[in-house]
């Protein structure tokens, strides 16, 4: 960054060495020769390219996390109490995380067991499912299958339908989803009535015109309170972050 400074004001000086510098009203010959000082200074100097790369890709980043922040500020009602999606954890915790979360997505289930980790380490979490079926229409069968068994059954059949539906790996078709269901102890039929009904679309719907409003092209993504993490966070970097926000 000094030398940066540096090049700036050697530029100054060399633009115009008895007046004030002024890059607007420069003459012709001052113009060409300024150029040709700057021109010169880099070839001499080459490293500082990669500085001022450097430089813009830091601001590049700054410039983005802000535009996430602003982001979540905008839509944080939707995120966070929208009155559908499952919550996990702490209803009444202090440290707000949201997952946009699809069951094909190999990094969503690497992910699982260590965000269940977390939840049940930090009795201050209040964790936050969106489900995000955006890997082809397995992911879409595998929503509706998971949001029609809370539907009909509730928050623990859920959560273990979504233990379920992260560790399979074959197709997912009728059959297997009746074995999924019968593994569990649930209703087959009722959960293949359902997944096919007006309010498992609605959620879907609702949760895929707020990720396109916040530009969530990935999964998994965490919200973790104002900050947007968008892909797999290793476990031991997401609790460090979660202490840095609550200020432990």
């Amino acid at each position: 960054m000094k030398r940066l400074l540096k090049f700036f004001t050697v530029l100054a000086l060399l633009a115009s060495p008895v007046h004030a510098f002024d890059i607007d009203n420069m003459t012709d010959e001052e113009s060409s020769a300024f150029g040709d000082a700057v021109r010169n200074y880099l070839l001499e100097n080459p490293e500082l390219i990669i500085e001022v790369i450097q430089v813009l890709e830091q601001q590049r980043q700054v410039d983005e996390v802000q535009s996430d922040r602003d982001l979540v500020n905008a839509f944080a009602d939707d995120l966070f109490d929208d009155g559908f999606s499952h919550i996990a954890g702490n209803p009444d915790g202090s440290v707000d995380i949201v997952e946009f979360v699809d069951y094909r997505c190999g990094y969503c289930r690497k992910a699982h067991p260590e965000v269940k980790e977390i939840i049940a380490e930090n009795d201050e979490v209040r964790m936050v499912y969106k489900e995000y079926p955006i890997l082809g229409e397995e992911s879409v069968i595998a929503s509706r299958f998971a949001i029609a068994t809370r539907m009909l059954f509730g928050g623990e059949s859920y959560e273990a339908m979504q233990d379920a539906l992260m560790a399979f790996g074959g197709s997912l078709n009728e059959v297997n989803l009746r074995r999924l269901a019968n593994a569990l102890d649930l209703d087959d039929d009722a959960i293949l009535a359902e997944m096919t009904s007006v309010a498992v679309s609605e959620e879907i719907n609702a949760n895929r015109a707020l990720g396109n409003q916040m530009s969530i092209t990935g999964t998994p993504t965490f919200i973790l309170e104002t900050e947007m993490l968008r892909g797999y966070v290793p476990k031991a970097q997401f609790v460090q972050l979660i202490s840095e926000l609550s200020g432990e």
